[in-house]
């Protein structure tokens, strides 16, 4: 598998993530078949593609029984809401496609002997007691908590896929994937760095939770979307059995952050405080040694080259 590319569906393509993924396969020579129910995804952030004949989107809910005609030769699993105001208002929609739609994309790469990788998240490691994190560090999870529809689905999805792998013998990679932004993240969708910039471009206050001091790493989606496609691609399935962390390891406090949109936005908005969301991690920091030394991978963008062009979308978005 390689520039030479072969059939790729990806679950939840025309999300943040899926859509940047659809387009750097496409653009190594891969048929791309993109899979999302809208529930959190775009058509906007996949309309450019319209007309390639490399590319068909299908709206499909991934929980249910997943058809595809002809050959497939990787499944890349990235449907689910992935902000914490979507998995918060859609705690057991979270839940089914960690659980049953994680089945029904590993069922689909079974049938066709296609190669497998799941999203998954720097969230299973919960309020880490250890920092940075490597692939090792087990977590520190609340499974009851309001943030434990989304870690813990995520958990499940882990274990199913190495499940899959040890039953089945099934050729599958699991990506950790830490604070992501770029263009074609959503307006609204919670996360900290589209509520800083929108906020400032609306001159609203920036909220912080707490004093702002808890950490973040910051990885630019481009730089993300090739770690993941390298770890798609390497050809010897056993240096890639366990998990993989996917993120930037320079950390930056929230306060950091917000000052620094401030500045880049030239934005009059002031900064103000709320007291902190039940189970918000106080540290978020990956250990990024497997990738560098598996993939020959590392981010090119510290974030504050990255939120330049991140600016520039969200200002044809948000009327100031």
């Amino acid at each position: 598998m390689s520039d030479s590319g072969g059939r790729a569906v990806v679950t939840g393509g025309a999300g943040f993530l899926g859509s940047h993924l659809c387009d750097h396969l496409l653009a190594k020579g891969y048929d791309v078949l993109c899979l999302d129910n809208l529930l959190t995804g775009n058509t906007d952030n996949i309309a450019h593609l319209a007309g390639n004949p490399k590319f068909k989107f299908i709206r499909h809910d991934v929980t249910e029984y997943m058809f595809v005609d002809g050959p497939v030769h990787a499944v890349l699993h990235f449907a689910s809401p992935a902000s914490p105001v979507d998995y918060l208002d859609m705690p057991i929609q979270t839940l089914k496609v960690g659980s049953l739609g994680t089945h029904k994309a590993l069922g689909l790469a079974k049938a066709k002997k296609a190669r497998f990788l799941l999203a998954s998240t720097s969230e299973v490691y919960g309020d880490p007691l250890l920092n940075p994190q490597p692939e090792s560090y087990w977590g520190n999870v609340n499974p009851i908590g309001p943030r434990g529809v989304y870690d813990e689905a995520k958990r499940f999805a882990e274990a199913m896929t190495l499940a899959y792998r040890r039953y089945h013998g099934l050729d599958t990679r699991i990506v950790r994937i830490f604070n992501t932004y770029g263009p074609r993240m959503r307006p609204q969708d919670g996360r900290v760095v589209s509520n800083f910039i929108v906020q400032a471009l609306q001159k609203k206050p920036l909220t912080i939770y707490g004093e702002g001091n808890q950490t973040r790493s910051f990885c630019y989606v481009s730089d993300l979307i090739n770690g993941i496609v390298r770890l798609l691609e390497v050809e010897n399935s056993k240096d890639v059995e366990m998990p993989v962390n996917i993120g930037n390891p320079e950390e930056r406090t929230v306060r950091y952050l917000a000052e620094l949109v401030l500045k880049l936005t030239g934005s009059p908005s002031t900064i103000v405080k709320e007291p902190l969301p039940t189970d918000d991690p106080r540290v978020r920091c990956p250990d990024i040694t497997r990738a560098k030394s598996l993939l020959k991978w590392q981010p090119e963008y510290l974030v504050e080259r990255g939120l330049g062009p991140t600016i520039e979308y969200f200002k044809r978005l948000v009327t100031q």
